[in-house]
């Protein structure tokens, strides 16, 4: 399982970008992507790469769509290959 950290950041639009985040929100939902979104990104579980960057990029072009002239996308990935992750596992380790 990979859990990333998505920041869609549309330049220019303002200081209230909560319509932006919706639009990619309602993205993960359709795509049933488990996720958690706090103040400052998303987090994301996927199964594989391939699915991670799909839906990224789907939103990603889909902010554009929206109006974004200019979008900073940030993506940060844990691959971790020696256990099953899950969103939530590292909150837990440290309680």
């Amino acid at each position: 399982m990979i859990i990333s950290q998505l920041s869609i950041a549309p330049v220019g639009e303002g200081t209230s970008l909560s319509e932006f985040v919706k639009i990619v929100i309602n993205i993960l939902k359709k795509n049933n992507i488990k996720f958690v979104t706090n103040d400052m990104a998303t987090i994301i579980e996927t199964e594989n790469l391939e699915t991670l960057f799909r839906v990224v990029n789907e939103a990603h072009n889909a902010i554009i769509m929206n109006g974004a002239k200019r979008v900073i996308t940030e993506l940060k990935i844990d691959d971790r290959k020696d256990k099953e992750v899950k969103i939530g596992n590292k909150t837990k380790s440290v309680q």
